[in-house]
């Protein structure tokens, strides 16, 4: 049974026609990482979520989400296979009703964590709160379902092109989007969280997979110091037997541009 981590690195871990590797760093600057990432071969569940509210909290509330999302998806496993075995089922598309579920499950992750919020007499819109961002499996067939709340990222490198698939949930990128390239807000506050509010609306979509793909989770202490083509450059020459090379590479960057955050990175690599 896999654990949310936020140490250095993971053992590969095998999925169905792929391989995943993950690696977390507190940073050159900080003395606590708040990072968690977390790699399921059972569930074929992969996600990253940067914590936030002090080191203690913002670990907490990382780590807490996580193991509230690899809880609550295994526990509806079940119902998902024996959904897609019936033909007298309303849905008769697998994806569409495990699309549900894991809408329904992040809204419990969210409320989870608001709860203990609450318990601890923190307003609305303060507290602990994390970034959750990730793929998910559920059926050997069928295609991923990507998932996002906050401002880390979802890549895939495809046919020497590298494409960022997630968009951020910040005042930064809402600005962008309106047209508005003065005066810009900081780049790290987040519309959504998981946690500080009692509601969340997270970005869900099917996210079809082709052999030879590479795909990156990464908290902003990678992309928000990495660029773009140095990003590309490195994922080229990705391959089953180098993942750990890489992400080390990655995290390496990210010091050498500067970065004072956590850096935290996924890799999978598809068959």
């Amino acid at each position: 049974m896999s654990q949310p981590q936020n140490h250095k690195a993971t053992a590969p871990c095998p999925l169905r026609g792929a391989l995943a590797f993950g690696h977390s760093d507190t940073g050159p600057v900080r003395q606590h990482n708040e990072d968690h990432f977390l790699l399921d071969g059972q569930l074929e569940l992969l996600a990253v979520a940067d914590g936030m509210g002090g080191h203690e909290a913002g670990a907490q509330a990382s780590a807490m989400a996580l193991q509230a999302l690899r809880d609550g998806l295994a526990g509806q496993m079940p119902h998902i296979e024996h959904a897609s075995n019936d033909p007298d089922a309303t849905c008769q598309a697998p994806s569409m009703q495990a699309l549900g579920v894991l809408h329904d499950t992040l809204e419990a992750v969210n409320a989870h964590l608001y709860t203990h919020n609450s318990a601890r007499r923190m307003s609305e819109g303060s507290g602990m709160g994390t970034t959750l961002t990730g793929i998910w499996r559920p059926h050997a067939d069928g295609p991923l379902l990507a998932f996002h709340v906050g401002d880390s990222r979802l890549y895939r490198y495809r046919n020497g092109a590298l494409e960022q698939l997630s968009h951020d949930q910040t005042w930064y990128q809402q600005a962008l989007d309106a047209g508005h390239f003065d005066r810009l807000p900081a780049r790290n506050v987040l519309l959504q969280a998981i946690g500080p509010s009692p509601r969340v609306e997270p970005e869900i979509r099917v996210q079809p997979v082709r052999a030879q793909d590479v795909l990156m989770l990464c908290s902003d202490g990678i992309h928000g110091c990495v660029p773009h083509h140095e990003i590309a450059r490195l994922l080229q020459g990705v391959c089953r037997h180098n993942l750990e090379a890489t992400s080390q590479q990655l995290i390496q960057l990210a010091a050498d541009y500067g970065g004072r955050d956590n850096a935290t990175v996924v890799l999978v690599q598809y068959d």
